[in-house]
């Protein structure tokens, strides 16, 4: 069994121009099932296909099966079977012995950075890059499958509250 720990955080615009950063990866996905209780994503990174079924999250933590599709197939799911997707460019930063993926969102949700660090148990140390802002990993609102739904661009007019 899968199981995915991850804690979301903002990323301060400022200080993440200014670091000396890898090549990013572009990644699209979009959703078959967005519901809150699972989800099922079909994703394109760079040359790659997957899918990847998401249960409901309890904390920080969630059930996670991911398998490679051939990519043909996954543009292909992305074109006729979702109804929005979310596009991105991924960069992988290791600190301080944790892997940071950092996601530079574009289209619909242009302006949102966000990093992501996986852990192996919800209690578990790790620093913290000084790029780091505010933790958002309980608002749902930062998962991909609403930023699909309710993309960053519409927050501002909708709630009066763009980070």
């Amino acid at each position: 069994m899968g199981v995915e720990i991850e804690r979301k955080f903002l990323v301060d615009h400022e200080k993440w121009r200014r670091l000396e950063k890898p090549r990013g990866a572009y990644l699209r996905q979009g959703y078959l099932a967005p519901e809150a209780k699972n989800t099922i994503r079909i994703r394109v990174a760079d040359e790659q296909g997957y899918i990847t079924i998401k249960g409901l999250s309890s904390g920080i933590s969630r059930l996670e099966y991911e398998y490679l599709i051939p990519v043909a197939e996954a543009t292909e799911m992305l074109d006729n079977l979702t109804q929005s997707d979310v596009e991105k460019v991924r960069y992988r930063i290791n600190f301080s012995g944790h892997l940071w993926e950092v996601d530079e969102f574009s289209g619909d949700n242009a302006g949102l950075i966000m990093a992501e660090i996986e852990l192996k148990a919800e209690n578990e140390p790790f620093d913290k890059p000084d790029w780091i802002t505010g933790e958002v990993s309980n608002d749902d609102r930062y998962y991909n499958s609403n930023l699909s739904k309710n993309p960053y661009r519409n927050w501002g007019a909708q709630q009066g509250n763009r980070v």
